[in-house]
């Protein structure tokens, strides 16, 4: 009969524990917060699928990079990044690849060949002090080696601008000649043709679309591609523009100089081949036609002494 009341008192709270929830449970749901809550998981999931839609280098070294370019820029200087970032630039920028991403991409460079040179010579090698010996030489081998892909990097670049800079000028020349202004002649050039040169054009285009001054815009291409003929080129328009200077005819002689100056390469290259096939004959051609030629001579000569 004591327990009787404490029964009593459990059924009451948990009635109305039951009748509390339902009623929580048919009660009207702010719209503002419902759509909040909507949008904060549409949101998550989105960029949850971004982020795995990305490259898988993308999400793992790029994070890497970050840490890693940290601790490498403490002990550079500014000019080191300075000059660093002149060269991404004149590389294209290939990857999107910021300062701190090249640094950290050269730090973990240096720790890959470090580590390999000390299971190649120390591990496999069966001998431990060469393999720490080594670890050192992984590391600057390391670090350097990401400079070595980038000037090849420049210099191709380079080498593409400098053999599209004579058939864009005389695109341009064409459409300035044929009535386009030279922003509607850019954009031709940018239309038609494809490679370095015309991504540089389309992206000064586009800074010039901005609100930025032709000028500027130009010259910011001649920082960022460091090609002798497109400089001089870049230089006269820009100088026909200050001084008035009629742009067509300007073309007209930059193109000339340009095709020139294109024939003058090719003949200079024409004459470097024979030096450069000198090589290759010496070492690869002549020995095979001094076994073919000789060889039997002196097997017959060898068979006479013999006997």
């Amino acid at each position: 009969m004591e327990i009787l009341p404490f029964i009593i008192a459990g059924a009451a709270a948990v009635a109305i524990l039951l009748i509390f929830l339902g009623l929580a449970g048919n009660a009207p749901i702010d719209p503002v917060q419902a759509r909040l809550t909507q949008l904060g998981t549409m949101q998550a999931k989105n960029l949850e699928e971004l982020e795995l839609q990305q490259p898988f280098l993308e999400r793992t070294l790029r994070p890497l990079a970050a840490r890693l370019s940290g601790t490498v820029s403490r002990v550079t200087s500014t000019s080191f990044s300075d000059r660093t970032e002149k060269r991404l630039a004149l590389a294209g920028n290939p990857g999107e690849i910021r300062v701190a991403d090249w640094l950290g991409i050269k730090a973990i460079a240096a720790l890959g060949f470090a580590g390999g040179f000390f299971v190649l010579f120390g591990i496999f090698g069966g001998n431990l002090i060469a393999g720490i010996i080594f670890i050192p030489i992984g590391l600057m081998f390391g670090y350097t080696a990401p400079e070595f892909w980038l000037g090849g990097r420049i210099k191709k670049r380079k080498k593409l601008i400098l053999l599209q800079i004579p058939d864009a000028l005389d695109l341009l020349t064409i459409s300035v000649r044929a009535g386009l202004g030279f922003d509607a002649a850019l954009g031709k050039v940018v239309e038609k043709l494809k490679g370095p040169l015309t991504e540089e054009f389309r992206r000064a285009l586009a800074e010039v679309r901005v609100g930025k001054a032709r000028r500027d815009a130009l010259r910011d291409i001649v920082a960022r591609t460091d090609v002798g003929p497109l400089t001089n080129f870049i230089g006269a328009i820009i100088q026909a523009e200050q001084l008035g200077v009629s742009i067509s005819k300007v073309l007209q002689v930059q193109s000339e100089q340009l095709r020139i100056e294109r024939r003058q390469r090719a003949e200079e290259m024409a004459a470097k081949a024979p030096i450069k096939m000198l090589f290759p004959l010496v070492g690869c051609i002549f020995p095979s036609l001094f076994i073919v030629i000789l060889g039997p001579a002196i097997i017959l000569i060898i068979q006479n002494l013999a006997t």
